[in-house]
């Protein structure tokens, strides 16, 4: 089984200041865990992406929301919300973001590899359709899946697992009211950005194609396994994606400094083996991984080491 690794030294250039968790280091520790391991290198194939085309970015953004980010670094703003710190290089760095995120699509549908993981900065999930938020500035997964439908006939129904710590409030709202994609998030409730309770299922025709398991701060590990696996079974029971996105953030781990769950290294392994068997029963094992949180810069590295390799089969 061969796994796409997408990634672009521009994520590292994405510089949110001192102090801030979403550090560029992130990618550096994620790239040196991935490629210290020389055995699950045999299974990868590396993957250099190209920037998202504007039209590509705005199938799941407003042409406001691309403008206003646009202009913040022409005009020289430093912020673009409360915790979405953004320097010079942040703009190419979101496009190749976005970027990777298709690339991967690509690398799956046209048979390069079986699986894609992007190792990229800064996250996505928390972009709406009309701005920026919490560390994001487009929303990686909502363009790639846009793309795929948009691209590739064979790809109608889509479904996105979010198992960051973090409710995926811009990708939940991207897709609300759309029935062609199912979203499903497993997160920490009450915690930011405040959404994604039980009732929040759809509306209109995506009514039902929303799925949110809030859990409580300190959930133990073996909880949380069994409402993921209970929840995919029930998602699995209903649907049959062509194409499969994790929303990967790894702040749901024990050590995080931005989350209250128990999750240890092997459990994100677990998780990976549940969506890969669902895939490989739906869409001959099409998954696509992109990085979101996880902020224990200790910690990280091998936790998405073991990610990628349960991605590989490895």
């Amino acid at each position: 089984m061969t796994t796409a690794l997408i990634h672009h030294p521009i994520y590292e250039k994405h510089d949110t200041g001192f102090g801030h968790p979403e550090t560029p280091a992130r990618y550096r520790v994620v790239i040196d865990a991935i490629k210290g391991d020389e055995e699950l290198g045999t299974s990868l194939i590396e993957i250099t992406p190209e920037k998202a085309q504007q039209g590509i970015v705005q199938a799941a953004h407003t042409k406001e929301h691309f403008k206003r980010v646009e202009n913040a670094f022409a005009e020289g703003v430093h912020r673009l919300d409360a915790d979405t710190v953004i320097s010079m290089k942040s703009f190419d760095a979101a496009m190749f973001a976005a970027g990777g995120a298709v690339t991967a699509v690509d690398a799956v549908m046209q048979g390069e590899a079986r699986n894609a993981f992007v190792a990229v900065r800064p996250p996505g999930h928390h972009a709406t359709a009309e701005h920026a938020m919490g560390f994001c500035i487009f929303n990686n997964v909502a363009v790639a899946a846009r793309y795929a439908q948009n691209k590739y006939k064979e790809i109608e129904r889509v479904a996105i697992i979010d198992w960051d710590v973090h409710h995926g409030n811009g990708t939940q709202g991207i897709f609300y009211s759309d029935s062609s994609v199912f979203f499903f998030s497993m997160h920490q409730y009450p915690w930011y950005p405040g959404t994604g309770s039980r009732g929040e299922t759809g509306q209109g025709k995506g009514l039902g194609a929303t799925l949110n398991t809030p859990l409580k701060a300190l959930t133990s590990a073996d909880e949380q396994k069994r409402v993921f696996e209970s929840a995919i079974e029930e998602i699995a029971s209903k649907i049959k994606p062509d194409l499969i996105f994790i929303s990967a953030g790894f702040d749901a781990h024990l050590t995080d400094p931005l989350g209250q769950l128990k999750l240890e290294d092997p459990d994100f392994g677990s998780m990976t083996k549940t969506v890969m068997q669902w895939a490989d029963d739906a869409c001959d094992g099409r998954v696509v991984s992109c990085l979101e949180g996880g902020y224990n810069l200790d910690t990280l590295g091998e936790t998405v080491r073991l990610h990628v390799q349960a991605l590989t089969g490895v």
